[in-house]
């Protein structure tokens, strides 16, 4: 029973969650509901992870509750507050009137909003790629890869450096396509769904949907301390450029349990954000506190083989 449950979590969850957001989107508030329909799905897999755990070891505290949600509220509060209300809504109501523009504006809403998760998707991957391989992308980056535990509470915990980067390597590509308010919209909701459920510590199994989008299978990997292993599975959204530039990766073993990067990471949320800055500058006071091992000279690198 558990295991026909745990095939069915992720299109269930994804395709009410998406549904929600078709009503929402049709409401007099469709920001507001669609908060809503997002803050049920976490607790809803707040739950789960309490009830079919994946990584059973992943239950136990960290200590990083605080942190985490202090960068969720940057992040999935302001930095998405200035990327959906002041970029994305800008953007789409500039291009709404110009009908005579590149963007297939016949097209069914659905695969207008296919459309724009693959031009999206685009410019996700070059900014997860780039902060992965550009060590000073990487020194923010890091921040989210110091997790060592995937659940629901660090879906958002992201430097919100590296939040920006991603914002505006994406954005513009649908601004220049001219792509309406709605697919914005759409692409955002579909982003944060997807975000959250690949980061949730819950037994879920998709099957042949991980060679299409980014599932909790695929992202685990991604975690890994294993730079062979973790700089692999771009992918936002979907999973087309990993397969097309040879960094997906799905093998048939478990992935790891030990998951992080090999560097010390503060642990308040005050220094999690002031570490990269550090790290750039090569602070030796801050690797002498230990934030940095002095191994690497007060440096930061990402990960390479």
């Amino acid at each position: 029973m558990r295991r026909v449950l745990s095939y069915g979590l992720w299109p269930g969850l994804l395709g009410g969650c998406l549904w929600l957001n078709g009503q929402a989107l049709e409401s007099a508030h469709p920001i507001a509901f669609f908060n809503v329909v997002y803050l049920l799905l976490a607790v809803v897999l707040l739950g789960l992870e309490r009830l079919m755990p994946f990584e059973p070891a992943w239950l136990e505290n960290d200590g990083q509750a605080g942190a985490d949600l202090g960068h969720t509220f940057i992040n999935k509060g302001l930095m998405q507050l200035v990327a959906s209300g002041v970029v994305a809504m800008g953007i789409a109501q500039a291009v709404d009137p110009n009908p005579g523009g590149p963007w297939p504006g016949s097209w069914p809403v659905w695969a207008q909003v296919a459309l724009g998760l693959v031009i999206a998707e685009c410019g996700l991957y070059l900014a997860h790629r780039l902060a992965h391989e550009w060590p000073k992308l990487w020194c923010f980056h890091a921040v989210h890869h110091s997790v060592t535990r995937l659940w629901v509470v660090n879906t958002g915990r992201f430097h919100f450096v590296d939040t920006f980067a991603s914002v505006i390597l994406c954005q513009p590509l649908l601004f220049l396509a001219g792509a309406p308010r709605i697919v914005f919209l759409w692409v955002a909701a579909v982003t944060a769904f997807i975000g959250i459920l690949t980061h949730c510590n819950v037994d879920m199994r998709a099957g042949w949907l991980s060679l299409v989008f980014n599932t909790p299978e695929i992202h685990r990997w991604h975690h890994s301390r294993d730079v062979r292993e973790s700089n692999t599975n771009y992918g936002e959204n979907l999973m087309f450029l990993d397969h097309m530039l040879g960094t997906y990766f799905l093998p048939e073993r478990r992935p790891p349990r030990d998951i992080g990067i090999d560097r010390a990471m503060p642990e308040s949320l005050l220094g999690q954000l002031r570490a990269p800055f550090a790290w750039l500058r090569g602070d030796a006071g801050l690797a002498a506190q230990g934030a940095v091992p002095a191994r690497d000279g007060g440096g930061l690198r990402a990960p390479r083989d």
